[in-house]
């Protein structure tokens, strides 16, 4: 007994010492442009951003000390050579750099301290890194090379040299700019996970580069560079509506780089493209991001990125011009194969034809392994759904498709054997939208469930939202509209994976506040908005699909759709409270919101496609484009006051006044409370957007809810009335009416994609339309922020943005039992938490520290600071 008490002792001690060493505040989750510990970023003030670890009732933070030097080891002790604030008097969790001008191909290391509520230092943070790439044109030493300037030539091709290190490396990088997609390879290993690399941009007005960490894949003696170069969107060979193959920047891809070496005794070495490289086709026969690509293993040269291989045969490489003069980093989460998905069941047709079924809807590539005769030509026939018979039917998603001759057949890989043993094919420079695969085979192969993987490929955006209530089709419809939103997102929002691949503006600023909610996207948003700047002309027109090759400049644009140019940069100020994206678009928005002013001068605008693909009624463009014209005015006016453009916040303040006034005197009767004629898109998008005066939206808003319950409490909307319809409901007094809708499982409904054995979004209601029926499109994809908004509750605070102050007006509809909602917040992650118990609710709450919240419940507001907090509420439903 005196032995056990005596460990007890020594373990309470224990605990008490651990306890009191741990600290009670500490800067977490450190990141330099959103991204942690990024290689090659050329932004002159990056920003940086942390968060609190303080679980403590009211944490916050009052002050912040940042040190960025070279020498991490000083960063550590608390002292930098580059910058080192004193302590500032600030809560703020996102600073700009503005200490000594930063270098180009250097590490800098860096580190915060914060003192808390009460006026406690924290200990020093981790030490973080960044590391600066170029920093501007003129530090490039490489030549752009290619095989040729032929953009015929079907084959992809390869580069290869030799080069010599002599002397003990302590780092090397790779920068690398491409016209078209690449693999790169150091002494025969591929170098990174990336899918895609580069990101597609307007190529004749900006080229996006990548750094590498390549330090360990060196070594003393020769060491070889191979690249593989693809065509991707620089060079589309393929033919379909929207004329990519006849861009104004189209050729033979072609590349930049430079191996910057950087030995121990302080010397730089730098390898570079130029008329050395060698270069000759490689086994990928044919490739399209649009449609598929071929692969013939008979012409593989194992080796060809070694060392000890043969390459007298190859031949030398060429010079072409850089694409564009404006060559810059690519900073944002890159595409990656993020999750295997294994075949649910396959059918066996014959020994030459199966089809695989993934048993659900993805984005990406398929993975074949085989074993057969050497020649055997294997076609992988890509789809949604199944025909009859059981085979894949691609009709839905080949309409747009213009074949030239048989040999791009749409959605289809070839894959020829070398007949060596087992062998496997992906491709590496395309993707598709699919659930089924169907092989066919010239000659008789044996596949099984195990022969074929699929891979869901996407930006790799960190998830920050979870969702789930006592509804099994809710929680399947949130994540069908992840999986849709996760499905478009490939450097730019699309607008589905398999028939377009295009950068639809309507359909991306309708999804944005969903994959806010879910995704940590702004990276990928702030690339697509500077593709807004390239597209944009002069007298601020922007076309419907951005980026493009000339296509959608007079047709699908108009403020419903290329609101874009407004509404994103300002979900991004409200989501992460940065200004910084409504700055550099500032301009652009004026322009655009200038140009419709122009031309119309009433305040009312027929520019645009309306509410598109709606269940019955018809709304007008009219009223829908004129309601997103009052909305870009309004972001304008705002982001000229968050700015200090006070003469501009004025005259836009007057304009947007004008623009919701025309569209009142037109379409609202004040006696009825009634827009048009009273369907929902026209009552619902009123009211979501702030166009309904005062007085009357109590009216509009019994008005509509009476509208949704004569439809059978079902959907008669398009795509503009998705969005605004929940929101319109549960913000005004129907969150009830506003669930039945959302959890409806008949026609017309997401339930009703749902019980059909959905896994993705689909693009129309009726699942057997027979136009516009992808089936997996972002476009109806307002309900996961829906969700998030109405029955979670949780909104970001206009006035006090990024979440620094929550809005929580949770809607405890009665046909729920529960509801758990999270989301990660620039502070940290919110929680929003409900469940019935008896005749009560049971609310809990976790407001992240350094940021405060105002509870609404029952029309009473309540000021939270940071904590957690359970609530019991009087439930008589």
């Amino acid at each position: 007994m005196a032995t056990l008490s005596f460990r007890l002792t020594l373990l309470l001690l224990f605990s008490v010492l651990f306890s009191v060493a741990q600290p009670v505040c500490l800067p977490v989750d450190l990141q330099c442009e959103y991204l942690k510990n990024p290689l090659g970023i050329d932004a002159v003030h990056p920003r940086f951003i942390w968060k609190l670890k303080d679980a403590r009732k009211g944490a916050a933070q009052t002050a912040y000390q940042l040190i960025v030097g070279t020498d991490s080891q000083a960063v550590s002790k608390g002292a930098g050579d580059y910058w080192q604030t004193s302590q500032v008097n600030s809560d703020a969790q996102l600073v700009n750099y503005e200490g000594k001008q930063l270098q180009p191909f250097t590490k800098y290391y860096y580190a915060v301290k914060v003192w808390d509520h009460n006026k406690q230092a924290s200990p020093l943070s981790a030490v973080n890194s960044f590391e600066t790439g170029m920093m501007h044109m003129g530090n490039w030493q490489g030549a752009w090379i290619s095989d040729s300037r032929d953009i015929t030539v079907k084959p992809a091709s390869y580069f290869r040299k030799i080069f010599t290190i002599n002397k003990k490396i302590k780092r090397a990088r790779a920068y690398i700019a491409v016209a078209g997609l690449y693999e790169l390879y150091f002494n025969g290993t591929k170098i990174g996970n990336h899918r895609l690399d580069p990101m597609y941009t307007r190529f004749d007005r900006r080229t996006l580069y990548l750094t590498h960490d390549i330090t360990t894949q060196l070594r003393n003696g020769k060491n070889a560079i191979g690249v593989l170069l693809g065509n991707g969107w620089y060079n589309h060979q393929s033919t379909a509506v929207w004329d990519f193959h006849k861009a104004p920047w189209r050729n033979r891809p072609a590349f930049c780089m430079d191996v910057r070496i950087t030995y121990e005794d302080g010397s730089v070495e730098t390898v570079s493209t130029g008329k050395d490289w060698k270069t000759a086709l490689s086994p990928i026969i044919f490739n399209s991001i649009y449609t598929g690509e071929h692969y013939n293993a008979q012409l593989e040269q194992p080796g060809w990125c070694t060392p000890g291989f043969d390459d007298s045969k190859w031949n030398t490489a060429v010079y072409r011009a850089a694409p564009s003069s404006n060559i810059v980093a690519q900073v944002m989460q890159p595409i990656r194969a993020v999750e295997t998905v294994l075949t649910k069941s396959v059918r066996v047709f014959n020994d030459t034809n199966y089809v695989f079924n993934l048993g659900r809807n993805i984005s990406g590539v398929s993975r074949i392994t085989v074993k057969a005769p050497a020649g055997t030509v294997i076609r992988l026939k890509h789809g949604e759904r199944l025909l009859p018979n059981g085979h894949v039917d691609q009709s839905n998603i080949d309409v747009h498709y213009r074949p030239v001759g048989t040999d791009d057949p749409f959605a289809t890989d070839i894959f020829i054997t070398n007949g060596k043993g087992e062998e496997s094919f992906s491709p590496r420079f395309n993707y598709k939208g699919f659930q089924y695969v169907e092989v066919t085979s010239s000659a008789r192969i044996t596949l099984n469930k195990n022969s074929l993987t699929g891979y869901f490929m996407h930006s790799d955006v960190p998830p920050v939202g979870t969702f789930t209530t006592s509804n099994a089709t809710i929680n399947k419809i949130w994540q069908a509209t992840n999986n849709s939103y996760l499905s478009n997102l490939f450097g730019y929002p699309t607008d589905c994976p398999q028939r377009e691949k295009n950068g639809w503006t309507g359909d991306a600023h309708i999804a944005s506040e969903t994959g806010l909610y879910g995704f940590d996207g702004i990276t990928i948003y702030e690339k697509w908005l500077a593709d807004h700047q390239d597209e944009q002309k002069s007298n601020g027109v922007l076309p419907s699909i951005i980026p493009t090759g000339g296509w959608g400049y007079e047709w699908g644009n108009g403020p419903d759709w290329t609101s874009t140019i407004a509404i994103i940069p300002w979900n991004i100020y409200l989501f992460y409270g940065d200004t910084t994206l409504l700055s550099r678009c500032y301009n652009n928005i004026k322009l655009y919101v200038d140009n419709i002013d122009q031309q119309y001068a009433t305040g009312l605008t027929i520019w645009g496609l309306g509410d598109w693909v709606p269940v019955r009624s018809k709304t007008p463009v009219e009223l829908t484009s004129s309601i997103y014209y009052y909305v870009d005015a309004s972001i304008l006016a705002k982001a000229a006051h968050l700015l200090g453009r006070q003469k501009d916040a004025e005259k836009y303040t007057a304009l947007a006044t004008k623009i919701r006034n025309a569209i009142n005197s037109k379409y609202l009767n004040t006696t009825t409370g009634i827009y048009g004629n009273g369907v929902q898109t026209e009552l619902s998008a009123p009211l979501c957007w702030g166009i309904v005066p005062d007085s009357l939206r109590y009216k509009v808003a019994a008005n509509l809810a009476s509208r949704v319950r004569a439809d059978s409490n079902h959907l008669d909307v398009g795509l503009l009335g998705t969005k605004a319809i929940l929101n319109a409901l549960s913000e005004n007094g129907y969150a009830d009416v506003a669930y039945t809708v959302a959890a409806q499982k008949t026609f017309p409904s997401w339930g009703w994609w749902i019980v059909n054995g959905a896994t993705t979004l689909y693009e129309n209601w009726p699942i057997d339309a027979k136009s516009d029926i992808s089936l997996n499109h972002i476009m109806f994809g307002e309900i996961g922020a829906w969700l998030y908004k109405a029955l979670g509750g949780i909104k970001p605070d206009p006035a006090k943005p990024g979440f620094k102050n929550i809005l929580l007006q949770p809607h405890f509809v009665s046909a729920l039992n529960h509801c758990e909602t999270t989301h990660q917040s620039p502070y940290g992650t919110i929680v929003s938490s409900w469940k019935r118990i008896g005749k009560k609710i049971l609310y809990t709450v976790v407001v992240p520290a350094n940021s405060t919240a105002t509870l609404t419940l029952d029309g009473k507001k309540e000021s939270l600071v940071a904590g957690k907090y359970t609530f019991e509420i009087k439930n008589e439903k």
